[in-house]
């Protein structure tokens, strides 16, 4: 804010003043002190570990009053209600410590940030190595005899399925947020129109018929089921119609850094997609302050924004047609299609896959 003198009020002739008389001095506002905005943001800040010369500064160059910044940072300390939020703050250091140690055990394994390779594995030994003891797994021989391997092209969909209306998300380059958002980014066009921009398009992220486009439970796509082989038999596969996904796109669609609330197989039928995988108990270094979502972009992470991130250690796999990921509950992922991808994803796993996650709703950080 810029202080400066006001101007005398204008006055008629009568009450003109005498030359060399000293004009009426109006005293400037003072500069405001934090209102109830810039008390919570302090608290906020104060909670987060930032100090107290760095907030200052902040608030100095947004025009408030030193003094009076000053003061509110001292009377915050004594505030009942942070006094408070700093009890709970212990509560939750002490569970992150305990995340924390528990990944460091995870990662003396000797192959950590390796991803499994195995064409098969036993139910016993996927119950104890993968379910259990939360590892990702991708499985090169369980969808090897599957019809849709061959079957699933875009030219082959597009002659069976040409003509019938799909919902697909589309103007996801217009949204940063676009996952969050998808609801509102949701479009109806003729199946042919989708597949030919998807092959002709070039790489983009602007379109995708996802796993929330629900193709699978439309009747005129319901064939699509029959294209899936055996199964192994973790997997119930009377309960495959109502528990699994379609997944088209072209290349360079991205699926932002996210967790699910069950565990999942996801088999590549056309193309290859990338997985990066980061462990659950990492979970407080991903700024997840929104849902299930993390803001983080692992190929291109903002380490001024989100420091805690630089001690987080990632998975990498590359699915190709026919192979299988198993995402084990809870692990964060970002997933991108190498080419024009197509893909099939299921959780009628014979274990219990329902689970509940309390997730933060903040949207002011």
């Amino acid at each position: 804010m810029t202080h400066s003198h006001s101007p005398a009020p204008s006055a008629g002739p009568e009450s003109a003043a005498q030359p060399g008389a000293a004009a009426p001095l109006v005293k400037p506002p003072p500069a405001p002190g934090p209102d109830a905005s810039w008390l919570q943001w302090i608290a906020d800040n104060l909670l987060r570990g930032c100090t107290p010369e760095s907030m200052l500064e902040t608030m100095a160059a947004h025009g408030l009053d030193p003094a009076r910044c000053e003061a509110a940072l001292r009377d915050m300390d004594r505030n009942p209600g942070m006094v408070a939020a700093r009890k709970w703050q212990q509560l939750q250091r002490k569970l992150e410590s305990v995340m924390a140690n528990q990944q460091k055990l995870w990662e003396l394994a000797p192959h950590y940030t390796e991803v499994d390779r195995r064409e098969q594995v036993s139910r016993d030994e996927w119950l104890d190595r993968y379910v259990s003891q939360g590892r990702p797994l991708l499985l090169t021989g369980l969808a090897r005899n599957w019809p849709a391997l061959t079957r699933w092209t875009p030219q082959a969909l597009r002659d069976r399925f040409g003509d019938v209306e799909v919902e697909i998300q589309s103007e996801r380059n217009a949204d940063p947020k676009f996952e969050e958002n998808k609801l509102a980014l949701r479009r109806r066009v003729p199946f042919a129109e989708f597949v030919d921009r998807v092959v002709t398009g070039g790489p983009t992220n602007d379109y995708y018929l996802t796993a929330n486009n629900e193709l699978l439970r439309t009747p005129e796509f319901a064939s699509l089921l029959d294209d899936i082989g055996s199964m192994p038999d973790y997997c119930r596969r009377s309960a495959l119609a109502g528990s699994s996904w379609f997944w088209f796109g072209p290349r360079s669609t991205n699926t932002p850094l996210h967790h699910d609330t069950q565990m999942l197989m996801h088999t590549q039928i056309h193309g290859r997609k990338r997985w990066r995988f980061i462990s659950p108990l990492e979970t407080p270094r991903l700024y997840n302050t929104h849902g299930v979502f993390s803001p983080i972009d692992v190929d291109q992470p903002d380490l001024v924004r989100y420091p805690a991130f630089r001690e987080v250690k990632m998975l990498e796999v590359v699915a190709e047609p026919g192979d299988t990921v198993f995402l084990p509950l809870g692990w964060w992922h970002q997933v991108a299609s190498l080419d024009v991808s197509i893909s099939f994803s299921f959780t009628n796993l014979d274990v219990p896959n329902e689970y509940v996650y309390v997730n933060p709703a903040i949207q002011d950080w």
